[in-house]
């Protein structure tokens, strides 16, 4: 007698199409006539079950890879995508969320298995301790992947985002405060680098404007709008009708009366100024036009041609600017209009952004004993001027008056 071999299915197959079968049972019946406590039983478990099917997939994807190339595709998400018919880019994050839990993150895929956290836990908790210093020992991630896990059962994604932020507060508060430091930077530089802004007409009177910017900074201008949407600058029967309008609109008419409000003599000093006309004569010529041939100061020529409303740059021999303006702590429009005509561009080496774009930067620190004259100051563009200022890197003055960096070792 010769036994045959029986095929059998793999557990996970197996249970894959029973879960198929088990549902499609049910597609012709109404939930409508269960009573509320089965109705609360089955919506709880079915998220326990769905909990469970999503760390079913994420370990599955993640040892899929002979899948993806047996079949010619890219990876196992853009498999499935073309077979599924599903957004590439949720199974991309998933894909890279099934990785990381394989490759390190085991508690997260205990608690997954077990329906104690859900899909959107997993990927906060992950991003979160993916999010920590390099420099953070194992022992600590140890606890800190067990205590987000623990606090999964207890708090939303979004609450949890924020744990997740501090969570050396409270799994390694020794070297909490450090850290969270040296995290802000990294967010502050992370932000800095991707703030954009974009101006687009729209051909209709309007302007499209889309922006990103740091945190800090967007809520800086929420209050600043807040301020003139408020109730209390309009009387009962106007604040009736402003009431009704969408408050997105208020926000875009509250942008707009803000920026008339914005006094041109005071802005940032730092900053731009208003358009002027910028003359540029040298200081033998002046004193010929002016018809008498008496030496006069640089100041004094200053100011009889400002009595025509006119700010001239005087020059000396080699094109250097002898007198424009007075000193000040904050580098002066004058002061500034002078370097612009004197360094032309950011003076960082190999940097083209031209000077009208640049911001003042004193060459010896104001704290440090630096003066607010034109021989301590110089123009870099923002970006420049960020990174003299950065820590990691140490900075040479060129002969050619150029600022070299280069990062410290």
């Amino acid at each position: 007698m010769v036994a045959q071999l029986v095929p059998t299915h793999h557990p996970i197959l197996a249970c894959a199409e029973q879960i198929c079968s088990e549902l499609a049972a049910t597609t012709d019946v109404q939930p409508v006539y269960l009573r509320s406590d089965d109705k609360r039983a089955v919506l709880l478990k079915l998220s326990e079950a769905q909990r469970r099917l999503d760390e079913l997939q994420l370990r599955l994807m993640a040892a899929s890879d002979d899948v993806a190339a047996d079949d010619g595709a890219r990876d196992v998400a853009a498999w499935l995508a073309s077979r599924t018919q599903a957004d590439p880019s949720d199974l991309r994050a998933d894909q890279a969320l099934a990785a990381a839990i394989d490759r390190r993150w085991c508690r997260v895929g205990v608690g997954l298995a077990a329906g104690a956290l859900s899909k959107d836990h997993a990927r906060v908790i992950v991003r979160g301790l993916e999010d920590l210093p390099a420099t953070v020992g194992p022992e600590v991630l140890t606890r800190a992947e067990a205590q987000l896990v623990e606090w999964a059962g207890e708090f939303r994604p979004s609450e949890l985002r924020r744990l997740a932020r501090h969570i050396l507060d409270t799994v390694a508060p020794e070297i909490a405060e450090a850290e969270e430091a040296q995290r802000l930077e990294r967010e502050e530089q992370h932000a800095r680098d991707k703030c954009r802004l974009a101006l687009r007409p729209v051909g209709d009177g309007t302007t499209r404007m889309s922006a990103l910017v740091p945190d800090a900074d967007a809520a800086r201008l929420r209050t600043y709008l807040e301020g003139f949407t408020s109730p209390c600058k309009h009387d009962d029967a106007i604040a009736g009708e402003e009431d009704r309008i969408p408050y997105a609109r208020k926000l875009g008419q509250a942008f707009c009366a803000l920026l008339e409000h914005l006094d041109p003599g005071r802005l940032p000093h730092h900053g731009g100024d208003a358009t002027s006309v910028m003359v540029t004569i040298s200081l033998d010529a002046l004193r010929a036009d002016l018809g008498c041939g008496e030496d006069i100061s640089a100041s004094e020529a200053r100011r009889l041609a400002c009595t025509a409303r006119i700010m001239p740059a005087v020059l000396g021999g080699k094109g250097e600017v002898l007198d424009l303006g007075r000193t000040r702590r904050l580098f002066t429009a004058a002061q500034r209009r002078a370097m612009r005509l004197r360094d032309k561009r950011c003076r960082a080496e190999g940097c083209s952004i031209p000077a009208t774009w640049a911001e003042a930067h004193h060459l010896r620190p104001w704290s440090e004993g630096g003066k607010t004259d034109l021989a301590d100051g110089i123009l870099l563009c923002s970006w420049h001027h960020h990174r003299i200022h950065d820590r990691r890197f140490d900075h040479d003055r060129l002969a050619s008056g150029d600022i070299r960096s280069h990062r410290r070792r």
